[in-house]
């Protein structure tokens, strides 16, 4: 691979990480990355219907309930951040 090649990845990799919050960045931690997934995920479910259904169903839930479950979900979904060794 030749220095230009890596060149044009690693400035198309940053322009990818500025515009796309889930991509991740170097200074992202385990912990960080699992937020956005879980975010992201719930953020879907609420976002299509069909789905939303399917998972009011399969709870025999309302699906205004569930969607109410998953917001509150979006606020902590992996629970409490772990502390810091630093602080």
């Amino acid at each position: 691979m030749q220095a230009i090649d890596r060149l044009t990845i690693d400035s198309q990799l940053e322009h990818l990480q500025a515009e796309y919050v889930g991509t991740g960045h170097a200074d992202l931690n385990r912990f960080g990355w699992a937020v956005n997934i879980q975010r992201d995920s719930y953020a879907s479910y609420i976002g299509h219907y069909p789905l939303l259904s399917c998972f009011a169903s399969a709870e025999n839930e309302s699906v205004g309930w569930e969607r109410y479950n998953f917001m509150q979900k979006v606020l902590l979904p992996c629970g409490l951040p772990p502390e810091r060794e630093g602080d």
